[in-house]
C-alpha cells in the first residue's frame, strides 16, 4: 500500500495535510476532555447539596424523635422537625439529581465537541486521502501488466479524470487517439494520469 506520492511537492502537501488533520483531531479531543472535566466539576456541587440535605434530614429526624418523647405535646413538637427533615431529604434528592444530570451533560457535550470536528476531518481529509491511496494502489497494480497494456489503462483513466485542457495538450483528440492506439498519445495520456496522482513512471 502506497501512502504518499513520489513527487516531492505532492508528497510534502500530503504530509502537511496529514499532520494538520491529526493536530486538528488532537486539539478537539483535548478540548472535549477539558469540557468534560469542567462540567463534571459543576456537578460536584450537587454532591455537596445532597450531603447537606442528608445531614439536615438526619438531624431533624433525630430531633423529631426526641420531641415525640415529650408527654402529651410530643407529636405537635415533632411536626416542625419532621417538616424540616422532609425538606432536607428533598434537597438531598435534588442534589443527587443535579449531579447525575451534570454527569450526563458532561458526557454528551464532550462527545459532541469531538464528534463534529472528527466528522469534518473525515469528509475533508480522510476520504480524499483514502481515494488517493486506492488510486495509487491501482496504478501500481497496473505495473504488473505489460508496459503497453499499462500505458493504455493509465491513459484511459486520464481520459476519465484529467482536465480537458491538459488532455488537449497531449493530443487534439485524445479519445480518438486512445481508440486508435496512437503510441505517443497513449504515452502522453498515461504520463498525465501519473502526474495527476503525483507518481513517477515505473522504474524511474
Amino acid at each position: 500500500m502506497k501512502l504518499y506520492a513520489d513527487r516531492p511537492v505532492r508528497r510534502a502537501l500530503q504530509l502537511t495535510a496529514d499532520l494538520l488533520a491529526l493536530a486538528w483531531i488532537g486539539l478537539w479531543a483535548a478540548a472535549a476532555y477539558a469540557l468534560h472535566g469542567t462540567v463534571s466539576e459543576l456537578g460536584g456541587s450537587g454532591l455537596l447539596i445532597a450531603a447537606a440535605g442528608d445531614r439536615v434530614d438526619e438531624h431533624m429526624d433525630a430531633a423529631a424523635e426526641a420531641a415525640r418523647r415529650v408527654p402529651v405535646a410530643g407529636d405537635s413538637l415533632a411536626s416542625p422537625f419532621s417538616s424540616v427533615g422532609d425538606a432536607g431529604a428533598s434537597l438531598g434528592e435534588a442534589g443527587r439529581s443535579f449531579q447525575e444530570s451534570a454527569a450526563s451533560a458532561a458526557l454528551a457535550l464532550s462527545a459532541l465537541a469531538v464528534l463534529l470536528p472528527v466528522l469534518l476531518a473525515v469528509s475533508v481529509w480522510l476520504l480524499p486521502r483514502l481515494r488517493w491511496i486506492r488510486r495509487a494502489a491501482d496504478a501500481r497494480t497496473a505495473g504488473e501488466l505489460s508496459p503497453r497494456a499499462r500505458e493504455r489503462l493509465l491513459a484511459l483513466r486520464a481520459l476519465q479524470s484529467v482536465r480537458p485542457a491538459l488532455l488537449a495538450e497531449a493530443h487534439p483528440d485524445p479519445a480518438a487517439a486512445w481508440r486508435a492506439d496512437d503510441p505517443e498519445a497513449v504515452r502522453a495520456l498515461a504520463s498525465l494520469e501519473l502526474r495527476r496522482l503525483g507518481l513517477e513512471p515505473a522504474g524511474s
